[in-house]
């Protein structure tokens, strides 16, 4: 089919490729415009108008995709269907009207639930033990039209947002192309969503990612992987800000501490163990402020952690 593929993020990468590869028409690429990022505020491409440029496929970057020039544009390459992953924007019903097949989403998430711009941190701040991904046809609504395919996964017990976005980015290229075949075989028709069903998964802030030590230790393990790696979990040492990640789960974590939370029970070059409002936390890697990402073992080498020591405040 002849396709216009809309994608910013990296989600997204895994299913061009297999659209690439699957003899489909990739007529042209759509892509947030290039954005200053990190603390140099150097303007980079995204990572789908990269790839785009290196596979020599057209790359258009509206600043308002409802102007009037783009959407004639996007007519006059009169795609069959349009994919959108990860674009950023909720399109217009002019534009959502333009391709005769439709317009196709892969969402990381079992919808309804986990509706919105975030669903993989949320499925695992939530305790969620298993999510997916879904094809649905889009209409002016966040994520509320037909669903076409699912398909699902365990969340591992200790597995993090970046692993589990990994993941679902290859089950979502796969699932994308599935849809595509059995949209054009004809034996594949789209299904109404339970929309009392639904549940949403906001953006996601750094100001959410401030570790609460009055919270119990298990609600804290799921906040430290659902914030790794952006913008990660953090605290305070000694008035500098200090991420943690790679919480472990073990069989005591939910007993009870007689210690304030918060505080440093025990270090080891394994692991940092912390008192929490309910049982206790075990951490095996760390940044620090301006300081690279690293395992405890080399944290300790230049900087003390004594047990009684307390953090966040």
């Amino acid at each position: 089919m002849r396709i216009i593929f809309w994608g910013t993020a990296s989600f997204g990468l895994p299913a061009l490729e297999s659209l690439l590869k699957s003899g489909h028409e990739i007529l042209a690429v759509v892509t947030q415009p290039d954005r200053p990022q990190g603390r140099g505020k150097k303007i980079v491409p995204s990572p789908i108008k990269s790839w785009a440029v290196q596979k020599k496929i057209p790359v258009y970057q509206p600043e308002k995709i409802r102007d009037y020039a783009f959407v004639n544009l996007l007519k006059s390459l009169a795609p069959e269907i349009m994919v959108i992953i990860a674009y950023g924007q909720i399109l217009s019903l002019d534009i959502l009207s333009i391709p005769p097949r439709g317009c196709l989403n892969v969402h990381a998430s079992i919808l309804p639930k986990y509706r919105g711009a975030a669903p993989i941190p949320w499925a695992i701040l939530k305790g969620e033990t298993r999510t997916g991904v879904t094809t649905m046809f889009m209409d002016e609504g966040m994520d509320t039209g037909p669903i076409l395919l699912i398909g699902e996964t365990d969340i591992a017990l200790e597995e993090n947002a970046g692993e589990l976005h990994d993941r679902l980015a290859k089950m979502g290229a796969d699932l994308l192309i599935q849809t595509l075949t059995g949209l054009e075989a004809g034996w594949l028709k789209p299904q109404p969503q339970d929309h009392a069903q639904a549940t949403y998964a906001p953006k996601i802030t750094k100001e959410m990612a401030r570790i609460n030590w009055q919270m119990p230790a298990r609600q804290l393990f799921n906040h430290l992987r659902a914030f790794d790696p952006w913008p990660g979990a953090f605290t305070n040492l000694n008035c500098r800000l200090l991420k943690m990640f790679r919480p472990r789960f073990f069989a005591g974590m939910e007993e009870i501490n007689a210690e304030p939370p918060g505080t440093i029970v025990e270090t080891t070059n394994e692991e940092i163990t912390i008192a929490t409002g309910r049982g206790y936390l075990k951490v095996r890697e760390v940044q620090l402020e301006n300081r690279p990402r690293m395992k405890v073992a080399e944290f300790l080498h230049g900087h003390q952690l004594v047990p009684g020591m307390r953090l966040g405040e």
